[in-house]
């Protein structure tokens, strides 16, 4: 089992490294540039060439049955379980089977409304100490049930 990080914007790199360490899993962050401050044995770094979606490119290429995504975009979520991984969003919400037809759906409405003008704005809410708080919970409960199975 190892755990890939959506690195660019992702609210909970050290958070992911704290559960990782305990759990002595290795990580993989993946993005677009270097990261200051994840000099550790467990630790890989992917710098994705410049471009749309070469970050989660990279990830798909290398993620396996077992392993867990991190990751807010659902489209990458999903290419990632067609592999056989699990992933977890930053605010904790598990990605699935059972999940990730009703999150493509909903991401894919909100795309069309936002497109055609009936909505404005859109993205999500500030992240809170609650959403890193349910990250955490929902990130250790996703590693001791793989570890189970």
């Amino acid at each position: 089992m190892r755990l890939f990080v959506d690195a660019d914007a992702c609210p909970v790199k050290d958070e992911v490294l704290r559960v990782a360490l305990r759990h002595d899993l290795p990580i993989v962050f993946s993005g677009n540039s270097w990261m200051r401050g994840f000099d550790h044995p467990l630790v890989e770094q992917v710098v994705a060439a410049v471009g749309l979606n070469s970050a989660d490119d990279c990830i798909v290429e290398r993620i396996e049955p077992g392993d867990i995504v991190v990751t807010a975009d659902v489209p990458l979520a999903a290419r990632c379980l067609e592999k056989g991984a699990r992933g977890i969003d930053p605010r904790g919400k598990a990605f699935d089977d059972a999940s990730i037809g009703m999150a493509v759906a909903v991401r894919d409405l909100m795309t069309d409304l936002r497109d055609t003008g009936i909505i404005e704005g859109g993205g999500p809410s500030s992240y809170s100490k609650q959403d890193r708080s349910r990250f955490l919970d929902g990130l250790e409960r996703l590693i001791q049930s793989m570890k189970r199975s």
